[in-house]
């Protein structure tokens, strides 16, 4: 096959349709900044397995910025149009008269317009000395005081995505309570003064408890204050891999020089790499690296060190070291509190008798996402209305869905979510007092003991101070009586069933 050059308005039609994507993808500023005024110039097919683009920048800081920060998203776009693997070359001018002229024209007006307003800006600098963009008209037109400062948040949104980061995980959106108080104040501290205080974190609880928006919170503050940090996020699976990579390739010093270098490691779900002995020495030794060179160490699993399986010895220790953190599930006030800080991130205005209404059958962050995500669907291509209808509909697919889901939790761990949900000591609720309110959370434990776990009314009256069956036989018979007409019962087990299946997996 010859090489062949795509015809000026097709060229244009790729481009349009990689900048819609691109436009999506970006933020305003970094799209109107960068992309808008470095027109695809030229598309060159060269063969099955490889095409070659051309893009025209006004400048060869343009160039620079478009390589190092912008290649990999314009090349991902190209490629979804031209079904082949693209190389980019970027070149300065050299436009052809067709190509691109709308989008200088747009960008020329912006950055003049940008250029006025920093001259006219009363909280602008008086010390032109100072102001190196106001020397050069080339500059000048790039760096407008408001460029600078719009480009030092761009410069982080696009680092964030580089680097993996959620940006709306943040200590701000973090709801906080009993449950997670201690875990959030420790990534607060982590994140203020990296290697010096609780090194390595150790975040562990079951799903949804808020470990990984607090290591994205920890990455977000750091990279805010300190853009030039060398922060790398990756979960345990992508660790391995990239090790295995590493190793088929040859190539184990590029491995080495990322993760040993880093100011900031993150590693999400570490108990993925147990049992995987070429992986765990890797791991161990970028450990001793980073700790060596007072370089910050966060970790998450769904066990504490001590009941991961398969992890060595020498691994476990280190992780003991630093400081260890339980995160409960969220009780209902917290899953609520959750929901209407996501809802108000995605601009969705959910009432309050409603965030309750899901949060009292929805067990997690996690799964809170995903029921907001339904709503604002909803409500965006089918004009649906918020109200408690919509939310029934919504909660009786979650309900179904998580019912298909076998629950493998030990009596225990429904005693303790039953407390935790109460907010009552274990000890408490198996004990013999007999006021109202711990009465309930007892039979609701039996309840569940009963029909959850088919245990025998034997085993059950054991867990709770060696009562006989008679007693056990009475409770559950109440609960099931009750759930006919006490709506705010059968909210509590809905809960309770949700926070278990969170549990068990």
């Amino acid at each position: 096959m010859s090489e062949q050059n795509y015809d000026v308005q097709t060229v244009e039609q790729i481009w349009q349709m990689a900048k819609n994507d691109l436009e999506s993808s970006l933020s305003p500023a970094i799209f109107n900044t960068w992309i808008l005024p470095s027109p695809l110039v030229q598309l060159t097919i060269v063969d099955d397995l490889k095409a070659e683009a051309t893009i025209s920048c006004m400048t060869a800081f343009h160039v620079t910025n478009l390589k190092s920060n912008l290649y990999l998203p314009i090349k991902t776009a190209l490629e979804k149009y031209v079904n082949r693997p693209i190389e980019i070359n970027f070149i300065v001018g050299n436009r052809s008269p067709q190509q691109g002229r709308e989008g200088f024209t747009q960008a020329d007006q912006r950055i003049q317009k940008n250029k006025k307003i920093a001259l006219n800006n009363e909280n602008a600098m008086d010390d032109t000395s100072s102001r190196p963009d106001l020397l050069s008209p080339t500059v000048d037109e790039l760096f407008s005081y408001s460029n600078i400062k719009n480009n030092t948040v761009d410069r982080y949104v696009l680092t964030a995505k580089q680097i993996g980061l959620k940006t709306d995980y943040t200590f701000k959106n973090f709801a906080v309570d009993p449950s997670n108080q201690m875990a959030h104040a420790a990534a607060t501290k982590v994140a203020s003064s990296l290697g010096t205080s609780y090194n390595p974190l150790f975040l562990y609880g079951g799903v949804g408890v808020g470990k990984t928006h607090l290591m994205h919170a920890i990455a977000n503050y750091v990279l805010k204050n300190n853009p030039d940090s060398n922060i790398v996020f990756c979960t345990g699976e992508q660790f391995t891999n990239e090790i295995i990579r590493s190793i088929q390739n040859k190539n184990s010093a590029q491995f080495r020089n990322k993760y040993r270098k880093a100011d900031l490691l993150l590693l999400d779900d570490i108990q993925f790499i147990a049992g995987k002995k070429s992986v765990q020495e890797e791991f161990f030794h970028t450990f001793n690296a980073l700790t060596a060179n007072n370089s910050q160490v966060v970790l998450t699993s769904d066990l504490p060190p001590h009941e991961i399986s398969l992890l060595e010895d020498r691994i476990r220790s280190r992780f003991e070291a630093g400081l260890i953190i339980d995160i409960q599930q969220p009780t209902l006030e917290l899953r609520t509190a959750i929901l209407l800080l996501k809802a108000e991130t995605g601009h969705i205005n959910i009432p309050n008798h409603l965030a309750q209404k899901i949060a009292s059958q929805v067990d997690s962050a996690r799964r809170i996402e995903g029921i907001i995500q339904k709503i604002r669907s909803a409500v965006e291509l089918q004009g649906a209305e918020i109200n408690s209808e919509l939310i029934d509909v919504i909660l009786k697919k979650e309900i179904r869905q998580n019912h298909q889901t076998t629950l493998r939790v030990k009596p225990q761990d429904i005693i303790q979510s039953v407390g935790n949900h109460y907010h009552l000591k274990q000890s408490a609720i198996k004990g013999g007092r007999r006021n109202k309110h711990l009465v309930r959370a007892r039979h609701v434990a039996m309840y569940l003991l009963r029909q959850e776990l088919n245990s025998s009314l034997e085993e059950i009256g054991q867990w709770f101070g060696g009562r006989d069956h008679t007693s056990v036989i009475h409770a559950v018979k109440k609960i099931e009586q009750e759930l006919l007409v006490d709506e705010d019962l059968a909210q509590d087990l809905s809960a309770l069933k949700m926070s278990l299946i969170a549990v068990s997996k």
